[in-house]
């Protein structure tokens, strides 16, 4: 080491360790990234950090959501109350961020991937910001916040009410959220929920968001309307206005262990809430339950479509271990000693203290479906070249694999982008590290794709050669991991031949399979469907599909298939 560098460490060791380990990062607005095993990309997210920040003391926290066409630092600019200057664009106003009061919270806004919503891709970025900044920071697990506008408002929804005991209280702005969220309204019995809507916005239905509001009302959520006489689709300019939305999340506090707790869902991805886990469900099929303790070591229990749970009761202040307890099931009464996990499971009609067995090629969380899962994670576009095609079909295999994997598109009329970013490969490319790190999206048949044929014996599903014009897309677990078989037509056709070419004007072919279910074949187009569905809760086709399927001609079923 030269007299330089010694001297220079030397000097570094004098100022104390945080100085020779590495810079602390400023008070104030500024933006950070966390590294995603999606795409194996740097993904940012705008952080403000309170003035005389102590890394001694737990802070609240807010996760913060953008609106369509926006970003992470735009909508940290918003939820503390700064829109942009007279005359200013949004691309002007996200160079740079204004002063404003400060507050005693640490906030975060993710980028999750630009103009995709809150479902998959961009849902795990939400997540990992949030495993990240507590990584990072004293956080107050009892003081976490969600928030957002428009589409992120949306999304405020469906990450809230999936996640419940995440959350202290939620406050969703012209809220958009996905289909189907509705039904998870009753998850926000414990959430204090404020809504905010303008009366006159053109974008998000004023009526669709009261009856949001009715509807937690009816439920029993502490929920909170406010709607703006005279106001747009820029509701968030009063909800925001003056850092106002702090002052309402300091009045609540998560409780961890409520007497009661009401929770529905259609996946095993979301199968928890507080003390209560859902062990045995079928999805697609929206499971509920409802537990609540009516006194110490006595829990009357209300279920919907599920056949195991588990309570999760350590620490939780209605539990005396040293009693028995008297659990009533749907009616029925088990008399159980008090223990830190209870699980209970439905046989022949009749609820038992047993643990839910599943079986070895059952769903489970991460192997469950549907299509869209299986681009959620991390994932890799594979085209086939097994049957030695000529220099064009190749071209026109690998064009197909680049569209289905070209997230990252203008989408008209805002000039939106979605930012994800995964490999494509050729069959003969992959390598076992992708085989044990990634869902494999592969495209064509046994014959014409390596690692469709390698797995060939296990997939239930295979397109006739003969099958022309026809499409056939379906989801399979295979080892840790899911494949997404695409053969024949793309997924994304629109009848014009193109789809090799480029996606439809304002569409990612990526997110077509949002709301797609387990398989589907269709002929032509994609929305021309022959058949599709769920497979059952054993990854086998129900009889009836199997011989929807076989009745086409275009598919061949392997013989364990439907049972």
């Amino acid at each position: 080491m030269n007299r330089f560098l010694m001297a220079l460490f030397v000097g570094l060791l004098a100022l104390g360790p945080d100085a020779a380990l590495g810079q602390e990062l400023q008070a104030g607005p500024q933006v950070l990234t966390f590294f995603s095993e999606v795409d194996d990309t740097d993904q940012p997210y705008a952080l403000y950090l309170p003035p005389h920040f102590d890394e001694t003391r737990q802070y609240p926290l807010v996760i913060s959501l953008h609106g369509a066409g926006s970003n992470h630092r735009l909508n940290l600019r918003r939820v503390f109350g700064q829109s942009n200057a007279p005359g200013e664009n949004d691309v002007e106003a996200t160079r740079y961020f204004p002063e404003w009061d400060d507050v005693n919270y640490i906030v975060a806004s993710p980028f999750a991937r630009g103009t995709m919503g809150y479902q998959g891709v961009a849902e795990n970025d939400v997540m990992q910001v949030l495993a990240d900044v507590q990584r990072r920071f004293p956080i107050d697990a009892d003081r976490i916040y969600l928030t957002g506008l428009s589409m992120g408002g949306g999304g405020t929804l469906w990450i809230g009410l999936t996640r419940p005991d995440v959350w202290a209280a939620m406050a969703p702005v012209c809220p958009a959220p996905p289909s189907g969220t509705i039904g998870l309204a009753g998850n926000a019995l414990n959430v204090p929920v404020h809504l905010h809507q303008g009366a006159e916005d053109p974008v998000v239905p004023p009526d669709e968001v009261r009856a949001w509001a009715d509807t937690l009302d009816a439920l029993g959520t502490n929920v909170t309307y406010t709607e703006y006489p005279g106001v747009g689709h820029n509701s968030w300019e009063n909800a925001y206005q003056n850092g106002q939305i702090f002052d309402w999340f300091d009045r609540f506090e998560r409780n961890a262990y409520p007497e009661r707790v009401r929770f529905a869902t259609q996946r095993y991805k979301y199968n928890e809430a507080y003390w209560v886990r859902i062990d045995a469900l079928t999805p697609g099929t929206q499971a509920q339950i409802d537990a609540r303790f009516t006194a110490v070591n006595q829990v009357t229990v209300a279920t919907e479509a599920l056949d195991g749970f588990t309570f999760r009761l350590a620490g939780h202040p209605q539990v005396d271990r040293g009693q028995p307890m008297t659990v009533r099931i749907d009616g029925d009464t088990l008399r159980v000693q008090a223990a830190d996990s209870l699980s209970f499971n439905l046989r022949n009609g009749r609820w038992r203290l047993a643990p839910w067995e599943p079986g070895p090629t059952s769903k489970r969380p991460g192997a469950e479906g549907p299509m869209s899962e299986a681009l959620a994670e991390r994932h890799i576009y594979v085209y086939g070249t097994a049957d030695d095609p000529s220099e064009d079909e190749l071209q026109r295999r690998r064009a197909q694999a680049v569209t289905a994997a070209t997230w990252s598109v203008y989408r008209g009329p805002f000039w939106r982008r979605v930012n994800v970013f995964p490999r494509i490969v050729a069959d003969r490319d992959v390598r076992e590290s992708d085989v044990a790190t990634s869902n494999l999206v592969l495209f064509g048949t046994r014959s014409t794709n390596r690692i469709i044929d390698r797995y060939s014996d296990r997939l239930p599903l295979h397109l006739k050669p003969t099958a022309d014009g026809y499409g056939l897309a379906y989801v399979f677990p295979v080892g840790d991991h899911y494949v997404l078989i695409n053969s024949g037509r793309a997924w994304w056709s629109d009848g014009t031949g193109g789809e090799s070419e480029s996606p439809f004007v304002n569409q990612v072919p990526a997110l077509e399979l949002m709301g797609w279910p387990d398989f589907r074949l269709f002929k032509g187009v994609a929305d021309s469907v022959l058949v599709e569905g769920r497979f059952n809760r054993a990854w086998r086709l129900a009889r009836e599909d199997a011989q929807a399927l076989r009745a086409t001609g275009a598919v061949v079923l392997s013989e364990d298939a439907s049972r």
